[in-house]
């Protein structure tokens, strides 16, 4: 019994404490680590959701104010050119407002039950057990397509006030757009939210509103929809585009049975008229004959232009017919009125007929804003054919100064001395001959010639030199990607825009920075936020081979070889280019082209300018010799109206640029380079003179409006590529109806896949 007492008093410290009492100490008792771990994880969450809280309070302050204007007004967006002028509302007309008591009971119904099935028992203007539901359905992928975890509430704030972009979808803007739905929860009844909504979505083809729609797909008013009607109607706000009954009528009949089916679970319709409306046509009561109301009747005026804007907001990430947002363009909306008329009147330009058709592009050397366009004349159609941005036509020798001779500087260093040889040739690796247009040789000719007169073998003897590896790699560096390998025929022509070549030549105008062609300047999004956007720029080119360019390409807008084009006194440069047609084609007459270009810059204003007929191979649809002038006129008449409000500024030689004198004629050659090896080289060709000689600029009128027309002289000296038989570019595609052809304003434009030997038949210049 001592021993046991003895053991339990070995394990137990005893002591006397300092007032005489007994104390004892044992080993401490541990709290488990799985209740540690629990406590700090509770203790994390716990601060998260107050910091969640605090930072949501935060952003639902800086919310901003919503409106019953604003929530009843359509989202019209604005399109303002670079003065700040609306020049078109999107959808402004497209809207029939009708008032809940108008709103039949079963689209009211099919709504909620598609968009919002719990939209009578939440009055928060969110609903937690909806986001958890759709969370938890995306996780499982069962949410069958009927809903996600935005009220109708929620749905109507991000129409009335904030973008629908996917780079606005942030912390911040979930934020305010749950304050606003609360916001309206609290003023608006249940029946006010859904009218509201139900007049606000956009329903395609620029329709918006509900009530709108019922008129448009169906020719009727809404009160005489049927519930099937009504259930298509329901279900398009999601996707406009793809669930449009007209354009995409299996989507459509997939989106409406949807919504069938989530009103016969939402008790709105029984079982047999479940049934019945699966097993009904989707094109039931569907209006053939469907119109959009009415547009601005000066929308033709730059309707290529705001077809452009659309679609460059779009990449963007906004949706401009979904939301109600302002667009800043480009725009110069006095140039682009003259350049109407210029292409639709008989005031400027002499026209065959109106079958022959026009694409026009217009830059900003030092911004790369298009500052206007036109695709098309006499044509009443909106949104057609924009030929200023399709890439499916030769542009002839105006590709020559970016694949033959700026590349011969840039990577070569040659003067514009160097001689080149225009004898015998045939295209590399090949037995295919190259002709000139005249079906002559000159010999050794200086490169500056070479590049005014356009000549053909030189110019692909100067590709051949430079190698098409780097000459590809010059091009893309301003801006001209192709999706197939270029040939050594495309430096006598290749498949570019007139937007691509506008900004381009704007590359060698502003001495050898390349900026991307862009329409927009700005947008602003409902909750007044301002987005401004990058433009892509980088150096394309030395300074010293922008400069050695532009003072051979002076040498091109003169009485000899564009006289349509020549404006005495402005400091200008450019280049012409024909695409002429394939040998097996006949009936073409002598000196008959495709295509015919002007490409030509100022300091201020880079223009391209493509003529030509949609179908080129019917009969008569082909440009003589006396109409190769009407690019040059057009770009003429426009760039005589730009120098009225710009000033007259001539280029500065930089000075990685030095002069040198050869056979009398000031040369330039780069600083630095080898230069001298090429004074020795024999050129037969008389000089074409100095490019800095220019007339006084008083002797230019400043509106002038009389046609420029050409001298006969002039036009038997005139690029005809169709006298050569064998070389040059031509793609076969050519015969192909262009007007069936999709327009591209993409980067990368269709180079000829055809063999030299397809593309032989033609010449260019």
């Amino acid at each position: 019994m001592s021993d046991n007492n003895d053991q339990s008093q070995s394990r137990i410290a005893r002591y006397h404490g300092d007032d005489g009492s007994l104390q004892t100490s044992g080993p401490k008792r541990r709290r488990p680590l799985w209740r540690t771990i629990l406590y700090w994880l509770l203790g994390i969450i716990l601060l998260g959701i107050l910091a969640g809280g605090g930072l949501f309070a935060y952003y639902a302050s800086s919310a901003p104010k919503i409106t019953t204007a604003q929530l009843t007004s359509q989202n019209s967006t604005e399109i303002l050119d670079d003065s700040g002028n609306v020049i078109s509302n999107l959808g402004a007309q497209n809207r029939t407002y009708v008032h809940s008591q108008d709103i039949p009971t079963t689209l009211k119904q099919s709504v909620v039950s598609i968009e919002d099935r719990r939209f009578y028992k939440h009055h928060f203007g969110i609903d937690p057990m909806r986001i958890i539901s759709a969370t938890l359905a995306n996780i499982h992928g069962s949410s069958l397509g009927l809903q996600g975890g935005s009220t109708l509430t929620q749905q109507l704030v991000k129409l009335s006030v904030f973008s629908t972009a996917a780079s606005d979808r942030t912390l911040k803007r979930k934020s305010q757009e749950a304050a606003l739905a609360y916001y309206v929860e609290k003023h608006y009844s249940k029946d006010q939210i859904l009218e509201y909504y139900i007049n606000k979505v956009y329903m395609g083809n620029g329709v918006y509103g509900m009530a709108t729609a019922a008129k448009y797909y169906y020719n009727q008013p809404l009160k005489k929809l049927n519930y099937t009607e009504l259930a298509v109607l329901a279900g398009m706000p999601q996707s406009p585009t793809y669930y449009d009954p007209v354009a995409h009528p299996s989507y459509a009949k997939q989106r409406r049975d949807t919504v069938l089916r989530a009103m016969y679970e939402n008790k709105v319709i029984s079982k047999q008229q479940l049934t019945d409306g699966l097993n009904t046509p989707i094109s039931s009561g569907l209006s053939v004959n469907h119109t959009v109301n009415g547009t601005d009747s000066n929308d033709k005026i730059f309707d290529a232009y705001l077809q452009q804007v659309i679609k460059e907001v779009e990449k963007k990430g906004y949706n401009p017919y979904k939301e109600g947002i302002k667009v800043y363009t480009n725009l110069n909306m006095n140039a682009q009125k003259r350049l109407y008329d210029i292409v639709n009147t008989d005031k400027y330009v002499d026209f065959p007929s109106d079958l022959l058709q026009v694409g026009v592009t217009m830059t900003d050397p030092q911004t790369g804003a298009v500052t206007a366009m036109i695709g098309s004349r006499k044509q009443n159609v909106a949104f057609g054919l924009n030929r200023a941005t399709q890439t499916d036509r030769s542009s002839g020798s105006t590709i020559k100064p970016f694949m033959d001779y700026g590349p011969a500087i840039e990577y070569k260093q040659w003067p514009t001395f160097k001689t080149v040889q225009d004898t015998k040739y045939n295209y590399p690796g090949t037995n295919i001959q190259l002709n000139d247009w005249d079906q002559k040789y000159q010999g050794s000719l200086t490169m500056r010639k070479a590049l005014v007169e356009s000549r053909n073998i030189p110019a692909i003897r100067t590709l051949e030199a430079v190698g098409l590896n780097r000459a590809t790699e010059f091009m893309a560096q301003n801006g001209m990607k192709f999706k197939s390998a270029l040939q050594y025929s495309n430096g006598i022509g290749a498949y570019v825009s007139s937007e691509q070549e506008s900004a381009a030549f704007g590359a060698i105008a502003n001495g050898g920075t390349y900026r991307a062609p862009h329409l927009v300047n700005k947008v602003i999004t409902a909750d007044g936020v301002t987005h401004k956007f990058d433009v892509a720029s980088h150096r394309s080119m030395t300074s010293a081979t922008a400069y050695m360019l532009t003072d051979m390409l002076k040498g091109v807008p003169t009485a000899t070889w564009a006289p349509g084009a020549q404006i005495p006194g402005l400091y200008q440069a450019g280049k012409t280019g024909q695409s002429g047609y394939p040998s097996s084609v006949s009936g073409i007459p002598d000196g008959a082209v495709m295509d015919a270009w002007y490409s030509g810059y100022t300091q201020h204003s880079s223009i391209s300018v493509w003529t030509g007929y949609d179908q080129p191979n019917e009969p008569n649809h082909y440009m003589t010799t006396a109409q190769l002038s009407i690019a040059e006129s057009i770009y003429k008449n426009l760039q005589m109206y730009m120098a009225q409000t710009q000033s007259n500024d001539n280029w500065v030689r930089p000075s990685s640029v030095q002069v040198v004198r050869h056979n009398g004629v000031d040369e330039l050659a780069v600083v630095g380079s080898d230069w001298k090896q090429y004074l020795n080289e024999k050129d037969q060709s008389s000089s074409t003179g100095s490019s800095s000689s220019m007339v006084s600029f008083s002797s230019f009128s400043r509106d002038n409006n009389s046609s420029s027309s050409t001298s006969d002289n002039a036009a038997s000296s005139r690029e005809s590529e169709s006298n050569a038989t064998q070389g040059g570019n031509n793609d076969n595609s050519s015969s192909n109806d262009a007007s069936s052809s999709s327009s591209s304003s993409n980067s990368e434009s269709n180079s000829s896949s055809n063999s030299e030997s397809n593309n032989s038949q033609s010449s260019s210049h």
